[in-house]
């Protein structure tokens, strides 16, 4: 799995895990549970992974719905 995007955005994280699993591309959201750690003041930002052989795919399915904004460059 490789990071996809990092975001503190709650709404945005559930707007990528939609658009992946509706194109049926495996996602997984790491350190969704920090913030049980950090105090619930949501300043660890979460990481969404995708199988690497699946990045450029999900990184233009994010471009075309408006969210290519949210993608790291590269």
């Amino acid at each position: 799995m490789t990071e996809l995007l990092r975001t503190n955005d709650l709404v945005l994280i559930s707007a990528v895990e939609a658009l992946l699993k509706g194109a049926r591309i495996e996602c997984f959201v790491a350190d969704r549970n920090m913030s049980a750690v950090e105090g619930s003041i949501g300043a660890l930002p979460r990481r969404v992974l995708v199988p690497e052989d699946k990045l450029a795919r999900a990184r233009k399915l994010l471009s075309q719905a408006g969210l290519g904004h949210a993608l790291p460059a590269g």
